[in-house]
């Protein structure tokens, strides 16, 4: 029956039931305050959300004299819930943090540990979008459309990008019940094709129940100067804090390219501390008494690792790298048993050898590009950890930390190998599947960590990092691509200070611990939609001592990214062997990953970290639980599995101009994120402007795709047009006219006739038609001024985090030897026509690419 406060009048009853109009009986409501009056407030059965407006109690007559007005209570949540800072870092292997034996200062997270738990079997899903996804709704990635990044999307329910309106979030369901919500650093589960400012913002963090977002959109961002938005407004709040920092390129023969001067005085990694202490004391102080919901995703520690030179300066005077990852994973895994946070009999997997090259065979020139790198992301990890440590303190400062729920997730995934073995100055080019050599990357020795890097380390940290496990970020199969770490206070409920608990969980078991903690139940419907069942466990369980060594309640779990998969089940795990490393991304996919895989089984309660595989001894156990792996996949939306990298970044998926051969632009605009922007990669195209140029002469930018590290621009440069295309920074191709604009009004254009055969040959399980070249012909007024071939091109994506602009260059510029940002046109714009002619298979083509792919499918192992 309805339960009650105690000494609640006759009226209040009438109120709390009308309240509960359509909804079950048994949910608890309390209610304070008079009746109608405007302080009144209630909580609510949260079983539909909205809550049902009630019936009005008061009195209407004729006139307003006669009648007594009538307030619907304030939703509140019930009595005591606790504020809730969730926080989750990017990219972090097990062996990050000094919590759990790493060797990088983390002071806020042991701050947690000391006052809280541990947990050392939080499991991820192996990859960054979906582990949010699957976080903030409490079901697994595959059940919200994210079996992939965002920027993977595919047509399937699985893998469309897009979190159902059946799934309502945990901001949604909290900020309904009463919660002040907030969502602070990465949003990387918004489709890239509602990323612009034309929306729909459904899919944003206002949209998905969070009140105030201040972040970036997409995987990544450069920290210096990011594709920041507060709400759903992009800001620019570094302009005025840019720094004096330039860097030398003017001898390419220099083994060191020289960066000088003052760097910026903007981080977003400090800025998004300072807005999620700013936002908590606005809420605290406009409302005391409202419980907030503060969702903290910084960027750190993915790439580009962007640290302060502060921070770089105090990890390098630690020399905590110089002897090499391989004596760092052992060092760690000392420290990780004196810490008793692995089993004491655990034994190390082999150094792998034959993809990371050991530490001795290296140059000296690798081994000190090597330790720059990690030195500058160790940095990177102990400035965010810093700087979360500030919006703890915050909690304090406010007197609001003893009925403050903490959980601070180390990582969505493992530690990132996607800088492959030399690790890159650019991440940008891995995604386009370039390795720049150690000499290469030693020209940007002083720039690493600066806004002239988009660096990546190299993937031997990264092995290292995810000690006592092996392999990555990426690989579902292995727990150093899904078993993360944890730590959680509340000084009002747990007392086991210190403890460790190791029970399985998954990220997915978040949502219903929160919901559990609360005292508000999943709701039933939202905006009147039936929801999907919370398919997570709650672990609140474990806040009591007493159950520190009770078995989990969360039995099974299945893992799936890109073809890898595993299964587990009450301490079992089957698992597929890996059969490529995260940078072998552009190859031929795997036809069948159900099934052309070999099969690995673990029992993890004996075997802490995969390193005894025992499917030899139980070849039933492997038969059930390949069974079971496909219950699963066919429950979750896991189905069809697809093996595909790199082929899902180039493919094809709802766009602004998806579908469009030929788009017109009449008034210069900026802000077009690479989802919704022209795609004018692999295809031919034309670029044709109208500009009229005053007396004196014009320059500035006509119109840019990308930025520093990726990306075209097509402007007036000392009057002449000119047409550059930035590979990778490692090459620029540019076409330029001999001639300056006289004033009067110019038809400028560049057509560029692709070579190769484009992006179809994908569907095919070839890249063979990606990445080709061609020839491009600049005209004015009809005349070709200059032409040249491109031999090659960029073949997958642009700089994510970079966008089209028409008019002005925002954030960075595409050639800093030419311009520097914003460069604006000081022409008259008057018309931007681009024209796309895709090629298109032929049938010859299609049956020759059928061939490849068969005989590929019978050549896979």
């Amino acid at each position: 029956m309805l339960r009650l406060k105690r000494n609640i009048s006759a009226p209040l009853l009438t109120t709390a039931l009308l309240l509960l109009a359509g909804t079950p009986l048994l949910a608890q409501v309390e209610t304070t305050g008079v009746p109608g009056s405007p302080s009144a407030t209630t909580t609510i059965s949260g079983k539909q959300l909205p809550a049902p407006q009630p019936k009005f109690g008061g009195v209407i007559k004729d006139d307003a004299l006669q009648s007594k007005p009538w307030w619907a209570p304030r939703i509140v949540p019930p009595k005591d819930a606790p504020n809730i800072l969730l926080i989750m870092t990017d990219d972090a292997g097990f062996a990050i943090n000094s919590v759990f034996g790493g060797v990088i200062p983390t002071p806020a997270m042991e701050r947690i540990a000391k006052n809280g738990l541990r947990y050392n079997r939080i499991m991820s899903t192996s990859l960054c979008s979906p582990t949010r996804a699957a976080l903030i709704t409490g079901r697994n990635h595959h059940s919200v459309g994210f079996g992939v990044i965002a920027e993977q999307a595919t047509g399937f329910p699985g893998y469309n990008s897009v979190i159902g309106v059946d799934n309502a979030t945990i901001g949604r369901i909290l900020r309904d019940n009463g919660y002040a919500t907030s969502w602070f650093g990465k949003d990387h589960n918004t489709p890239t094709y509602q990323a612009s400012q034309v929306g729909p913002f459904t899919q944003w963090p206002t949209g998905l129940g969070f009140d105030y977002f201040y972040g970036f959109v997409g995987g990544d961002a450069n920290q210096w100067g990011p594709n920041l938005f507060r709400n759903t407004t992009q800001i620019y709040p570094w302009i005025g804090h840019e720094g004096t920092l330039k860097m030398d390129r003017s001898d390419p023969k220099a083994k060191i390219w020289p960066v000088t001067g003052k760097e910026p005085s903007w981080n977003l990694i400090t800025a998004m501390a300072d807005d999620a202490i700013d936002w908590m004391y606005r809420i605290h102080q406009t409302d005391p008494n409202q419980p907030i919901f503060l969702h903290y995703v910084p960027g750190s520690s993915h790439a580009p690792h962007h640290p302060t030179k502060e921070w770089v300066d105090k990890i390098h005077a630690m020399h905590l790298f110089d002897d090499g990852y391989e004596k760092l994973r052992e060092r760690i895994f000392e420290n990780q048993k004196k810490l008793g946070v692995i089993p004491q009999d655990e034994e190390l997997t082999p150094w792998p050898a034959d993809i990371l090259p050991p530490w001795d065979t290296l140059s000296d020139e690798a081994k000190k590009l090597y330790i720059r790198q990690v030195e500058v992301f160790a940095a990177y990890v102990a400035y965010n950890d810093h700087e979360i440590g500030r919006v703890i303190q915050a909690f304090e400062d406010m007197g609001k930390l003893d009925n403050t729920l903490i959980i601070y997730i180390n990582g969505d995934n493992g530690t990132s190998a996607e800088g492959g073995p030399e690790g890159t100055f650019s991440e940008v080019a891995f995604f386009n599947d370039v390795r720049p050599p150690v000499d290469v990357q030693m020209k940007y020795y002083d720039a690493w960590g600066t806004e002239y890097a988009y660096n990546h380390m190299s993937a031997g940290w990264s092995w290292a990092f995810d000690t006592p496990f092996d392999w990555f970020k990426q690989n579902a199969s292995r727990l150093g691509g899904v078993n993360q770490n944890m730590v959680i206070s509340w000084p009002k409920r747990i007392k086991d200070k210190g403890g460790l608990r190791e029970q399985f969980m998954h990220v997915i078991d978040v949502t219903p611990t929160l919901l559990e903690v609360t005292g508000i139940p999943a709701p039933e419907t939202v905006d009147g939609i039936k929801q999907k069942p919370i398919e997570g466990t709650s672990f609140a369980y474990t806040f009591d001592k007493k159950n520190a060594k009770v078995p989990s309640r969360h039995k099974t779990q299945y893992f799936e990214m890109m073809g890898q998969w595993a299964i587990y089940h009450e301490g079992w795990l089957l698992s597929t062997k890996v059969n490529r490393a995260p940078w072998q991304a552009f190859g031929a996919a795997n036809p069948d990953p159900l099934n052309n895989q070999v099969f690995q089984l673990y029992n993890l309660n004996d075997n802490f970290n995969q390193s005894e595989d025992i499917a030899a001894k139980h070849p039933e156990k492997v038969k059930a639980m390949r069974k079971m792996f496909l219950e699963e996949a066919k429950k979750y939306q896991v189905l069809p599995l697809n093996a595909s990298v790199a082929a899902r970044v180039a493919a094809q998926r709802p766009s602004l101009t998806a579908g469009l051969n030929e788009l017109v632009y009449t008034r210069p605009m900026t802000g077009v994120p690479q989802g919704d922007a022209p795609y004018l990669l692999n295809t031919s195209y034309t670029v044709t402007a109208d500009i009229t140029v005053p007396k004196g002469g014009a320059e500035g930018m006509i119109v840019t795709s990308g930025g520093r590290f990726a990306g075209w621009g097509f402007y007036l440069l000392k009057g002449k047009p000119v047409f550059n295309w930035n590979l990778l920074n490692l090459e620029w191709v540019k076409w330029e006219a001999p001639e300056a604009l006289t004033p009067g009004q110019h038809t400028v254009v560049f057509d560029f006739k692709y070579d190769g055969l484009g992006l179809g040959t994908i569907k095919y399980n070839s890249f063979a038609g990606v990445g080709k070249g061609g020839m491009g012909t600049l005209k004015v007024d009809g005349k070709v001024v200059a032409q040249k071939r491109m031999e090659k091109t960029i073949p997958i994506i642009l700089q994510w985090d970079e966008s089209f602009d028409i008019g002005s260059d925002t954030i960075t510029g595409i050639d800093d030897a030419d311009y520097l940002p914003p460069f604006p046109l000081t022409a008259k714009f008057n018309k931007l026509t681009i024209k796309i002619d895709r090629p298109q298979l032929s049938p010859e083509e299609i049956k020759k690419l059928e061939e490849g792919m068969k005989k590929a499918a019978l050549g896979i192992q």
